[in-house]
Formats: C-alpha cells, structure tokens, sequence
C-alpha cells in the first residue's frame, strides 16, 4: 500500500525529478517511493526526538523555578 503524501510528493516534482531519481540511486535506494518515503520517517523522527528533548527541558526547569533564593520567604 503506498503513502499518499509521498505520490503527490513525486507527482510534483516536475523540474526536480531528475535530480532526485539520480539523488535516490546515489544513495542505494531501489526506487524513488523509498528514498521519499525515508526522507519523511527521518524529518519525522527528528521532530518526535526534538519534541522530547524540549519536554525533558521543561520538565527540569520547573523545580528550580520553586525554589526560593532566600529562607526568609
């Protein structure tokens, strides 16, 4: 079954498609559907790690927003 997202990518292409089918077979891909079909799990997997990343920020930030600079308060 093939991604939607990833034929109307190829459809159009038009000028570009040359490029990438030579980029595809440069890289090892046996098609132009897998190359694109990697590029999008890769983009999707960078913004999955940076949204935990960002997570993890803020959750270790919030303790020390709590804490008091003086014992007087």
């Amino acid at each position: 079954m093939q991604n939607q997202e990833i034929v109307k990518i190829i459809e159009n292409l038009k000028g570009r498609r040359d490029y990438e089918e030579k980029r595809a077979s440069k890289l090892g891909f046996a098609s132009l559907y897998d190359y694109f079909e990697d590029k999008i799990s890769k983009k999707q997997k960078a913004i999955d790690d940076e949204q935990k990343e960002l997570e993890n920020t803020k959750t270790n930030q919030q303790p020390k927003a709590n804490k008091k600079s003086c014992s007087c308060c």
